[in-house]
């Protein structure tokens, strides 16, 4: 039982159950009296604190690259920022009262606990009630471990007091040390992880994100650290560190006189930093260590430097701006918006007031609600205006941030309108301000890949790249994001290796100069990844998705949204190759990590629940799937204009369900919706707008209305010969559709050669165990069934069989449709006995479907036919009638499956 951590025992007898304990590692004691298992309890509460509290570490490589902040652990860097900037900011009465409401509406405290407090509390008692058992301690090392802004900024007064105390004990005693090194030691459970990370620091440095608590006393510490044995999970270290009292470094003090407990205990201020020296096994089951630290100055280089580049990473004339800055960073922007919203009011200056307001559009603008960032930004923007209007130059932030929120709002012109505003304004300023220029560049190049005009967008990342190679070094990471940029359109555009050229370079510059788990390193994988995918070479494409994740996960707390990102992404490869229940967890993970950090109507929901459905489509249960679309459509249309393209891709999707369903007229009315937001916000040689004239041609080509469905298949054929290679796979999936038309009007020598065509751009450019070989080898072997010519049916039939066999699971859906299909080559041939096996193989593989599923009704009607050609009239109206009853429960009444079924069922009934 995981969730039990300890058992006490309470007895009268202590010899009599002291044997049999002894037994069950989780009973820690057994005791006779009150006094003696609350003391028991209270050093299990203290282990258990001692052991969750937050530690950071940093490799000596990773000490070597700290220009870019990204690869350290986000506690390292952040708790240090909360420290500097609590402890620089006023703290009056009124913040102990908002502590004592805080615990009251939390029931952080004890009531009791809670009065004393009110009542006792003063700054110089903040080392007593830190010691003291009253929660306290567990409050702060909670919020510190997990960057619980709210928490942190309450208890900020607190955190204050106890340094300040500290401070000063450490001021009257550092004398009494003398100027030799003293040890103590601290004891405590690393969870396994941790410990490796600690191994790799040796010659780095690490640090107690918190107030950390030693001792004079080893065999004390030692208890801590052996206290963890018992959890299999868990390593028992013993801290021994080296104090040398002639370096300034962070305050330290023995709190013996001052404390709760009348212990011999050091007690350090938040935040402090070791260089590890050694790591010794102290027994024979790799469970107890020994970690030699040494404690640094404030003038160690290293960390001076590093110190003062965290310091950099908020900017801000006030203590109360750095701490929004740093709210925003951490992602707590409720509390960010609070914040921001008390100094607007306060606040009298207008350049302060335009600051306030950008800074509200962009946490509206990461919240998703995009009216309100637009009309922050805009507030901001006018005052912009009056406070300098002959500098120009300040408007470009106000223009480019309106222009980001339009581009997520699919509103493209108004999107290109405001980057070209700061484009003309960058233009004209001094070379010094290249950067800014290339932005705009950058910003441009971006929405134009948003609408499908890929030319322009490689012109715009083309001359953003220019720019910084001659004016940055070569291995700057902005230099990395422009390739990886031009990368992205060339994918788009199905220039593949020119894409992967482009992305590789990318991340050849980011490995020259980043740690191996830096994030730009996981983009870069991700970018790759994406141009594997649309190569159709899956294996290598997860291979990359899953560096990316690995290297997520490093760095990232467990519900960073970028690991929504690589999620999806290993759910979309899932996909590709068949695997739709793993997909679907894939899926599922993504959107539990942006349900804990997302707002609930934030529009990446939409889209989890979209890749959910689709995955529910794929597993053939439609009812989920669109139950799971009506959960994204209602976010997108809360949340989005009524023309954004992401209405269109969800508006698709619930045509694609109808379709499977047959019910072709709800799903013709979907593509419908679809194409015509795509036709009012589109150019019109979109991509996009190619697929929304290939899926109506779809539905009118399953309606029967063929001529209806070449002219819009012609359509999308006309766009897709415009903007992309000849060669690419979706001018093949163009020629299948005319091949489909074809085929049904009967004119099979015409089908037969877009089929062909098809094939030959397939075999050019997908690996040769593609599925899409597979269904163009299936349409082939259907034209030539139609044809008569059943030996040339057979043998593209079992090329189809032989590609699924190979990437698909044994009881895929598609090899139930090959093993039919072959069964309809037997039949054609008379070889009934043959047909009537394959059958039962596609039937076996079909009876996962939901009962009422049309594809088992197919199943039945072929076998019943094999029967009746057998001359078996008893089994054969017995599969018609079952195919009859699916078919009824599924389609509608005038579905032409049903009169035909119908027809053959009288038929039987007159030869029995």
């Amino acid at each position: 039982m995981p969730q039990l951590d300890a058992i006490y025992l309470f007895c009268g007898n202590k010899s009599r159950h002291q044997g049999w304990t002894q037994h069950w590692t989780k009973i820690k004691g057994v005791h006779t009296s009150f006094k003696e298992i609350c003391h028991a309890l209270q050093l299990a509460v203290k282990q258990c604190d001692q052991d969750t509290i937050s530690l950071s570490f940093l490799t000596v490589n990773e000490m070597a690259s700290i220009d870019n902040l990204n690869q350290l652990e986000p506690n390292f860097m952040y708790t240090q920022l909360f420290k500097e900037i609590l402890l620089n900011m006023e703290h009056n009465e009124q913040a102990i009262k908002q502590f004592i409401t805080y615990c009251r509406n939390n029931n952080s405290l004890s009531s009791i606990n809670i009065n004393s407090f009110e009542k006792e509390y003063h700054a110089q008692s903040a080392i007593w009630w830190y010691t003291f058992p009253s929660n306290i301690y567990s409050m702060l090392n909670y919020a510190l471990r997990t960057l619980d802004a709210d928490a942190i900024i309450t208890m900020g007064f607190f955190m204050c007091h106890l340094h300040q105390q500290i401070q000063q004990l450490y001021e009257q005693q550092i004398n009494s040390y003398g100027r030799k090194p003293f040890i103590v030691y601290r004891g405590q459970g690393l969870h396994k992880l941790d410990f490796e990370k600690l191994q790799k620091t040796k010659g780095g440095l690490m640090s107690f994100n918190n107030f950390v608590s030693t001792s004079t006393d080893k065999e004390v510490s030692l208890s801590f650290a052996q206290g963890a044995l018992g959890n299999g999970d868990m390593v028992g270290v013993l801290f021994k560190m080296s104090i040398d009292p002639s370096v300034k470094s962070v305050p330290f003090a023995s709190i013996k006189d001052v404390s709760y407990f009348n212990e011999e205990e050091i007690l350090f201020s938040m935040h402090t930093v070791f260089r590890v020296t050694a790591i010794k096994q102290m027994d024979n089951k790799n469970q107890l260590y020994q970690a030699e630290l040494e404690l640094t100055s404030d003038d160690d280089q290293q960390l001076r430097l590093l110190t003062d580049r965290i310091r950099k990473e908020v900017n801000g004339d006030s203590e109360w701006k750095r701490l929004g800055e740093l709210l925003l960073r951490i992602r707590q922007f409720n509390k960010a918006e609070e914040l921001f919203n008390v100094l607007l009011e306060q606040t009298s200056d207008k350049d302060e007031k335009a600051f306030y307001y950008n800074q509200l559009g962009s946490i509206h603008h990461y919240k998703a609600d995009n009216e309100k960032a637009i009309w922050y930004y805009e507030q901001g923007l006018e005052i912009y205006r009056q406070t300098h209007p002959s500098n120009r130059s300040s408007l470009t932030t106000s223009y480019n941030n309106i222009g980001a929120v339009y581009l997520n709002m699919g509103d493209y012109s108004k999107a290109l309108s405001f980057y070209e505003k700061a484009f003309e304004i960058h233009e004209k300023t001094p070379l010094s301000n290249h950067s800014l220029l290339a932005t705009s560049y950058n910003n441009i190049g971006a929405v134009y890949v948003n609408m499908g005009d890929y030319s322009k967008a490689l012109s715009s990342y083309e001359k953003a790249l220019e720019i910084q190679q001659k004016t940055l070094p070569s291995n700057h990471p902005d230099i990395a994001t422009s390739y990886n940029n031009i990368g992205l359109v060339y994918d788009n555009m199905g220039k593949y290796s020119k894409a992967l050229s482009f992305c590789e370079t990318a991340l050849k510059s980011r490995e020259k100069t980043l740690s191996s788990n830096h994030p730009d390193l996981a983009a870069s994988y991700s970018s790759i990844g994406n141009v594997y995918c649309n190569m159709r070479e899956y294996s290598k494409a997860f291979s990359i998705y899953e560096k990316a994740l690995e290297i997520y996960e490093k760095p990232l707390t467990s519900n960073h949204p970028d690991l929504a990102t690589s999620y999806n992404n290993i759910g979309f490869v899932y996909e590709k190759i068949g695997e739709y229940s793993k997909a679907l967890s894939s899926h599922e993970k993504a959107l539990e990590i942006r349900q804990k950090t997302l707002p609930s109507h934030h529009i990446d929901f939409a889209q989890s629940y979209n890749n959910i459905g689709c995955m529910y489509s794929k597993m053939l249960d439609y009812s989920k799937a669109l139950s799971s679309y009506e959960k994204a459509l209602e976010i997108q249309q809360k949340t989005l204009p009524s023309n954004h393209p992401r209405l269109a891709a969800s508006f698709n999707n619930f045509g694609t369900v109808y379709c499977n369903i047959e019910e072709y007229s709800k799903a013709l009315s979907c593509y419908e919706k679809a194409r015509e937001i795509r036709q009012k916000t589109l150019p019109s040689n979109h991509p996009h707008l190619a697929s929304s004239y290939n899926n109506t041609g779809f539905a009118y080509d399953k309606m029967g209305e063929y001529s209806k469905a070449l002219s819009f298949y012609e359509k999308a054929l006309e766009i897709r010969q415009k903007i992309l290679p000849s060669d690419h796979p979706d001018l093949g999936t163009s020629y299948n559709n005319f091949g489909n038309v074809y085929c049904n009007t009967g004119e099979y020598s015409k089908a037969l050669s877009f089929y062909e065509k098809a094939l030959e751009i397939f075999q050019k450019t997908l690996p040769s165990n593609h599925p899409d070989l597979a269904t163009s080898y299936n349409n082939i072997g259907s034209v030539y069934c139609q044809m008569g010519e059943y030996s040339k049916a057979f043998s593209f039939y079992e090329k189809a069989l032989d590609v699924r066999q190979t990437i698909l699971s044994s009881d895929h859906l598609s090899l139930a449709n090959s093993y039919n299909n072959i069964g309809l080559v037997y039949c054609k041939t008379g070889e009934h006995s043959k047909a009537l096996f394959v059958y039962e193989k596609a039937f076996e593989i079909r009876q996962k479907l939901p009962s009422d599923h049309p594809d088992l009704a197919i199943s039945y009607w072929y076998m019943g036919n094999v029967y009746n050609n057998m001359k078996d009239y008893s089994k054969a109206l017995l599969y018609f009638e079952r195919a009859l009853n699916v078919w009824q429960s599924a389609l509608p009444s005038t579905h032409p499956h049903i009169k035909t079924v119908k027809e053959s069922i009288e038929i039987i009934k007159m030869k029995l």
